[in-house]
């Protein structure tokens, strides 16, 4: 068998892994149940910085785009007012890429894997999802979603300090500092200002929108700015110029969709020192 024949048989049965475990891991980016000390049907929230619902008018979800939305607050606001049913409780058993698949992989996607999350929550709180990695030296981040302390917090933070060889959970930094945390992680390296940074869902940010972390070492952080001090923002990804010859040598882009707008815009906010952010349209038309 040739080598291109052999990689096109690897990539196929790779496509087949990935397809035969969609079934089953879309219901562990929600948590299993909903927060306590609301009815379904009448209204229903974000959690405040204090920990209870904010009423929220379920006769908007077609407005603000909710159902288009992919947040835990979004999933919060779909079962309490009775659009979708909560999630199965069953323990979810991701695909595992072992035996004759894995010899054939395992050239091209490095070593063994590494569980990054250890040691896990309580169950039902064991779902993490939606990581972002970002890598600098030795230094490899993880900002995930992380049901440990659902619904208070959807947050959570591993480093490994040794190129991956190991990881260590270093516990939910990013649950304090701009309310209740959301997720939808994101985590850079900046390597003009020298330091990491780490973005997530916020209710500090002008309600529902985008909080700003800050490390000098991917294991210690510290509340900063907010990115954009949004109502109903969603899906956001951030990136950094670490390009020492550019003139925006160490700026910051976040980008999201702004659910508050008539055609859920796109959005971006930039910054040169995390503390300062500056907002542009980029997208009017239709979501």
């Amino acid at each position: 068998m040739s080598r291109r024949t052999w990689l096109i048989v690897v990539a196929a049965l790779l496509l087949a892994a990935s397809i035969a475990g969609l079934g089953g891991a879309a219901s562990a980016y929600f948590p299993a149940s909903a927060p306590a000390g609301l009815s379904p049907g009448s209204s229903t929230g974000p959690a405040s910085t204090s920990g209870k619902a904010t009423p929220f008018d379920c006769s908007q979800i077609d407005k603000l785009h909710i159902a288009k939305q992919t947040n835990m607050r979004a999933y919060q606001i779909l079962v309490q007012c009775g659009r979708i049913k909560p999630g199965d409780t069953s323990p979810i058993n991701p695909p595992v890429v072992g035996g004759d698949l894995g010899k054939l992989t395992r050239p091209f996607i490095g070593g063994a894997d590494v569980n990054a999350i250890l040691p896990d929550g309580t169950y039902p709180h064991v779902t993490q999802s939606e990581s972002m990695v970002w890598g600098h030296g030795n230094t490899i981040v993880v900002n995930y979603n992380d049901s440990r302390t659902a619904p208070n917090c959807y947050s959570g933070i591993a480093t490994s300090v040794d190129g991956g060889a190991t990881f260590a959970h270093v516990g939910q930094p990013l649950c304090s500092g701009h309310g209740t945390n959301y997720g939808d992680p994101t985590v850079v390296y900046n390597a003009a200002l020298n330091a990491w940074y780490a973005t997530d869902l916020a209710t500090g940010c002008g309600g529902f929108g985008i909080g700003v972390w800050t490390s000098p070492d991917g294991i210690t952080w510290t509340a900063g700015g907010c990115a954009n001090n949004g109502g109903n923002d969603d899906r956001q990804s951030m990136w950094v110029d670490n390009n020492p010859a550019s003139p925006h040598y160490g700026r910051m882009y976040v980008s999201w969709n702004d659910f508050n707008t008539p055609n859920a815009n796109l959005r971006l906010s930039y910054s040169d020192n995390a503390t300062t952010w500056t907002a542009v349209t980029l997208e009017s038309s239709n979501f």
